[in-house]
């Protein structure tokens, strides 16, 4: 289906790869200014300088509005690149800006990015840049424990093709005085046709000192095995070469570890389910080049960055913008133990790793609808552009419910619900996390994430409690943990000057006119507006009685009963200051063009001085008719048990939020969709049965296009910038550009 209206300048139009490819040599040529000694190489050492991402600077809201909805010229477009310097002992990551684009030798600039972090510049130290340095010492503690492990684990970790185990490193790194530290567990190896190791931990694991860049004053300073703790090496020779040491061992992979189809056959399952297909093709448009869409009464654009992954923008209801952004801003799986060190130190920042990186194939036909449009992605990094194919879905279904119904003594009318739904899926490292936002009839827009995948499942110790989580398995237990996922939601409703209701259901008890003076229970409806940023860090009321609502003042309906609105249904010792968006379930701030992201994604290197804290934006601004963004949480609780093995599974392991229109519109919107029903009836028998000019398709179906094509299956393709030529494409297995792209 054709788009069907008139495509205005795309704020969020991505660089494509030419325009990168300049941007980059623009800052080559700026090199002496920013003290680069290198730039480029076909495999940057830790202790080169490095490119590591160049990608459109989204503009100012305030300069974007001017041209959208006004008559001012369309804002200068520019990039931002991330560098990481290496060539120092003391190595760093500073962002630039570059531009305006396109790069002109005399006009370009290049300046530090600074004025969208509240850190006061775009600057983050990095303490463990020396990976490979770090691995070969990780491996000679394998090697000088060779007997141990050996002994206790039937294997060695010490970097030999033979080895049956591997080491694992708790991030962020601890912080202790003024040295680092990080704890790093030994594995097990997969053994089998899937790659499990993650079930595998052996209880084995070391705390090492890792301060400097010096890999010679590199040292450890603890062990532990099986729950017990040891502060030298020398203690845990001598607990193990004692009477009464028990050996616990190790987990053994096998069928119950795979992904793989196991146990007995299902009734019926040999025949095939329920495909849905599109009679008369799809009923939505598509501008793939500007990336915009059209479903019923919606319009918006998508983006996609490296670091967080598709962004929906400038969405329009019956073609008034209801949302300026929509997005991701970070994802947090934050570990508990009170047992085990190494899960006690553990709590992933994603976007460190790249969700939009991390962002590959869909499965037509098992991840979305085979009939369903799909979107290639792609990102600048490792000074190469990287193709995800097919990694973005969108499509129509029929929930399975209808939108409306009813029955009365002489018709029944039911409405079918067919949602629009927008999806990507990212892998980042066990964990597959799904994003949906589905589009409604009703005007509601349901945000959605889903996890599944491996958990990273700790060692069931002979001293273990309980404490910790379930005993899954032998020498398993299902660590604790959380999931916390933050969204920015930058809602514009009847214009930018809005301001956030609390309406509450309020118990009361009181004596009424018509109630003989006998006190009645009953509840009351009560509103109140938040008057600034100091009542902007708000929680979920306990039994959902409290309902938050972005509305215009000045936008009043026409019976004067409400404002038009739209209803929007603790603290970390290892993460310091890089998630303090993590801390309460909404939160509503003041837009200002200088805090444009609630997170940053190298926040981690340094969580005491993030580059982006968000309590910074709570500074007391008014929310009173004010242009307001909601920054929320979406996550779940997660005690692993037998279930998540293999995988978490999807229907479980969710979290929504709705956003849903309140008194915005005059009624149901809808009762606008032909593909309703009202059949009438008498003592029995139809006397009519109303399709308001749906007609039911009468074709044959083609059972063979709903069936998915596994074999198109692609992976990764990348471009690099040497040659820059649109034929020297390279493809590769998913993951091979996150590797590429990694600090």
């Amino acid at each position: 289906m054709e788009v069907g209206a008139e495509l205005l300048w795309n704020a969020v139009k991505p660089l494509i790869l030419p325009a990168a490819v300049q941007v980059v040599k623009s800052i080559q040529r700026h090199r002496r200014k920013i003290f680069l000694r290198v730039l480029q190489m076909k495999k940057p050492l830790p202790w080169d300088n490095k490119i590591l991402l160049v990608e459109l600077l989204q503009p100012n809201k305030s300069d974007a509005l001017s041209y959208l909805d006004s008559d001012f010229d369309a804002p200068d477009r520019y990039a931002r690149a991330v560098v990481r310097f290496g060539a120092t002992l003391e190595p760093y990551i500073q962002e630039y800006q570059v531009g305006p684009l396109p790069v002109a030798n005399r006009s370009t600039a290049l300046a530090p990015l600074d004025h969208i972090y509240n850190k006061g510049k775009g600057y983050q130290r990095i303490y463990d840049l020396d990976s490979e340095e770090l691995a070969i010492f990780l491996y000679g503690i394998g090697a000088s424990i060779a007997d141990i492990t050996q002994r206790l684990l039937n294997g060695t970790a010490t970097g030999s093709e033979n080895d049956t185990l591997a080491g694992a490193s708790s991030t962020p790194l601890i912080f202790e005085d003024d040295k680092v530290f990080q704890w790093t567990q030994i594995y097990g190896l997969s053994a089998g046709a899937c790659l499990d190791d993650y079930l595998f931990p052996s209880g084995l694991m070391f705390k090492t000192d890792i301060t400097g860049r010096d890999p010679a004053k590199w040292s450890v300073v603890a062990w532990q095995y099986n729950g017990i703790f040891y502060n030298s090496e020398g203690a845990f020779r001598s607990a193990i070469n004692s009477s009464g040491f028990s050996v616990a061992g190790i987990g053994v992979d096998g069928d119950w570890a795979c992904t793989d189809r196991s146990g007995d056959p299902l009734p019926h399952d040999e025949l095939n389910p329920p495909v849905p297909v599109q009679p008369d093709g799809a009923r939505f448009a598509v501008d793939e080049h500007e990336k915009y869409v059209e479903w019923m009464d919606f319009t918006f654009y998508l983006s996609f960055s490296k670091d967080l992954g598709m962004h929906l923008h400038d969405i329009t209801y019956k073609g008034e913008r209801i949302v300026y952004e929509v997005g991701l801003q970070e994802a947090l799986a934050h570990y508990a133990s009170a047992s085990d060190p190494f899960f006690a130190s553990n709590a992933y920042l994603d976007s460190e790793y790249g969700i939009g990186q991390l962002t590959f194939q869909l499965v037509s036909g098992f991840d979305c609808p085979a009939y369903a449009t799909y979107l290639n992605t792609s990102y600048y990094t490792g000074e190469s552009t990287h193709i995800h194919p097919s990694s973005i879905c969108l499509f129509e279904h029929d929930t399975g419910y209808p939108i409306q119904r009813h029955t009365t003594p002489l018709y029944v009318s039911v409405t079918k619900n067919i949602a629009f739904i927008v999806r990507s899926s990212a892998t980042v490292g066990n964990y597959d996390y799904m994003f949906d936002y589905e589009f409604y009839l009703d005007g509601s827009i349901h945000i959605t994430v889903r996890a599944s995948g491996y958990i990273e499942s700790s060692f069931w110790a002979s001293n273990q409690g309980g404490e910790d989580g379930f005993h899954i398995h032998d020498h398993l237990a299902g660590s604790m943990h959380d999931h916390v996922i933050n969204y920015k939601l930058d809602l514009d409703v009847a214009g930018t000057a809005n301001s956030v209701v609390r309406s509450a259901l309020i118990p009361t008890t009181q004596v009424y006119p018509w109630s003989n003076g006998k006190p009645i229970n009953q509840m009351k409806f009560e509103r109140t507006f938040l008057a600034s940023e100091d009542e902007g860090k708000l929680n979920w009321d306990a039994n959902n009685a409290v309902m938050y609502s972005v509305v215009n003042k000045d936008a009043v309906n026409p019976y004067a009963t409400g404002n038009r609105n739209y209803l929007v249904i603790e603290n970390s010792t290892i993460l310091g200051n890089s998630v303090n968006w993590a801390t309460h379930h909404l939160y509503a701030v003041q837009h200002k063009d200088s805090e444009p992201k609630s997170a940053y994604p190298y926040n981690g290197f340094d969580p005491n001085a993030p580059v982006v804290d968000f309590n910074k934006f709570f500074d007391g601004d008014s929310l009173d008719q004010e242009d307001i963004v909601l920054y929320f949480n979406l996550g779940m609780h997660h005690i692993p048990d037998t279930s998540d093995l293999p995988n978490t599974v999807f229907t479980s392991a969710q979290s929504s939020i709705v956003l849903a229109p309140q008194n915005y519109l005059l009624g149901d919107p809808s009762r606008a969709t032909i593909h309703q029903t009202r059949i009438n009836f008498i003592n029995g028998t139809v006397t009519n049965a109303l399709t308001f000019g749906a007609k039911q398709p009468t074709c044959a179906v083609d059972l063979s296009v709903t069936a998915p094509d596994l074999k198109s299956f692609v992976g990764e393709v990348y471009f690099s910038k040497y040659p820059n030529h649109p034929d020297a494409q390279m493809i590769g297995n998913p993951g091979d550009g996150a590797l590429a792209g990694l600090v």
